[in-house]
């Protein structure tokens, strides 16, 4: 026999990195500028706290660049045949990319911390003290443009919380800068460098881990597989439930496909309407798939996969 389909979705004029693409652009301008100022810098007074936060800075703007780029290639890309979902998951790889360069920053400025350690290198405190406090401007700067846009997109958020990240690590080195200047302990830079290090770590895991789960098809975080079936099945005409999946594709794109079993005697387009409209009301899911079969009809359960 033939199986009815339900496919529904809801169009947004933008998806939620696109949206916010142009406080991407202003954040992405600032730092680049104030990345060459911190490097210089950093590179003559020979501080690692203002190296290691220049070099978290320089994935800031590698990472804006990543999501930046993702963001365009995704909005212009059309779902060629051999593309049914367009470039959507760029934004996600990106994402996945900023977690792993934080992760490669983090291991170098607490390996660099501990060589330092044992030789503190003499440090010129007054001009890393203004590069910091320029640096906490550009990124609270950064911090308020990107605000918004990381509760919506897992690539905006990325680069969000490298700002956070950054923030913070200008603060060290303005702590760092004022201790030095005033005791002339030379320990006080590796140390607050190392502890740069060790705030990114736990935020990269975390952004990571969030990639890895849309990028594995993971159901989303939150998701309640069984409240779904539940609801689906409660559904007058419904037997069973099946072959449920619920997936992110990107940020604000949760899918979901399933088989409804439904009675013989019951109007299936009336069982898709109303299970399409349980999808959107109670789970926010408004982009459902849903094959319709006669209950006890077992041949999807033929699959060798």
């Amino acid at each position: 026999m033939g199986h009815d389909h339900g496919h529904a979705h809801s169009h947004v004029d933008l998806r939620a990195g696109a949206r916010h693409a142009g406080r991407l652009w202003w954040s992405f301008g600032l730092i680049c500028a104030f990345l060459v100022v911190q490097v210089v810098v950093g590179l003559t007074t020979n501080s690692l706290a203002l190296l290691s936060d220049a070099g978290h800075m320089a994935t800031d703007a590698l990472g804006l660049g990543m999501a930046l780029a993702a963001i365009t290639a995704a909005s212009r890309a059309k779902q060629a045949e051999h593309r049914t979902y367009g470039l959507y998951r760029l934004e996600i790889l990106a994402a996945l990319a900023n977690a792993v360069l934080l992760f490669g920053v983090a291991a170098y400025v607490l390996i660099e911390a501990i060589r330092r350690l044992d030789d503190p290198p003499e440090i010129a405190s007054i001009p890393v003290l203004i590069v910091g406090i320029i640096g906490l401007a550009v990124n609270v700067v950064a911090f308020l443009l990107l605000r918004q846009g990381a509760s919506e997109s897992l690539n905006v958020r990325g680069a969000y919380l490298e700002v956070v990240a950054d923030m913070l690590g200008s603060v060290g080195v303005i702590v760092s800068a004022v201790v030095m200047w005033a005791t002339d302990w030379g320990w006080v830079d590796p140390v607050i460098g190392a502890a740069i290090g060790l705030f990114i770590l736990p935020r990269a895991w975390k952004l990571g881990r969030s990639a890895v789960r849309i990028l594995v098809q993971a159901a989303p975080e939150g998701a309640d597989l069984a409240a779904i079936t539940a609801a689906l099945v409660e559904i007058d005409g419904v037997a069973d439930v099946h072959d449920l999946h619920v997936w992110t594709l990107t940020s604000e794109m949760e899918v979901l496909t399933a088989h409804l079993g439904i009675h013989a005697d019951v109007d299936s387009m009336t069982v898709l309407n109303i299970a399409r409209g349980v999808l959107n009301d109670r789970f926010q899911l408004s982009h459902a798939t849903l094959q319709v079969e006669t209950a006890g009809n077992h041949e999807c359960e033929e699959m060798t996969w």
